[in-house]
């Protein structure tokens, strides 16, 4: 049980990788101002993924027993993501967290690449780039740590609703 595991990481991780790996290859042909917005997207949506990760490993399970019992419906969903809370963490945030990071940097990279085609200064564009990157990624998630171990509960119930808009 435990080889299938890490067998589905793998391949989820080879899957997600190949597909961001390609976009981002693509994107990397969009002008400044689209570049930068994609940039700070997938920034985002590392931030965001991280946030659930961690508001899975906080949260605790009988308020949502208790939702259950109300016949709340998404309460049969947050569950689910308690009960897996360490492979929705995993997903969250080593597979998705690490492959935005990764496809981040080459968007960053490209951005870079971009700017100094404009005649930037090699080296002023690198360490803005990077220094934007890095701060973004890194602020924003120690920013929303703090608030998933705090608003954990509403974390995770949101993305039991989320869940079960598509689920059904």
């Amino acid at each position: 049980m435990k080889n299938k595991w890490i067998l589905q990481v793998f391949m989820l991780s080879f899957i997600l990788s190949a597909l961001f790996s390609g976009l981002s290859s693509y994107l990397s042909n969009l002008n400044i101002i689209l570049l930068t917005m994609v940039l700070i997207i997938v920034i985002l949506i590392g931030i965001l993924f991280d946030m659930i990760g961690v508001a899975t490993l906080t949260a605790l399970e009988a308020p949502f027993h208790a939702r259950n019992s109300k016949k709340i419906k998404e309460a049969q969903a947050c569950i689910k993501l308690l009960k897996n809370s360490t492979k929705v963490s995993s997903v969250c945030n080593d597979i998705i967290g690490d492959i935005c990071g990764i496809i981040s940097g080459s968007l960053g990279a490209s951005l870079t690449l971009y700017l100094i085609t404009l005649g930037m200064n090699a080296l002023l564009a690198t360490v803005l780039i990077t220094s934007f990157v890095s701060s973004l990624t890194v602020g924003g998630k120690a920013i929303c740590k703090n608030i998933a171990t705090k608003k954990s509960d509403s974390i995770v119930l949101i993305t039991g609703k989320i869940i079960n808009i598509f689920h059904h």
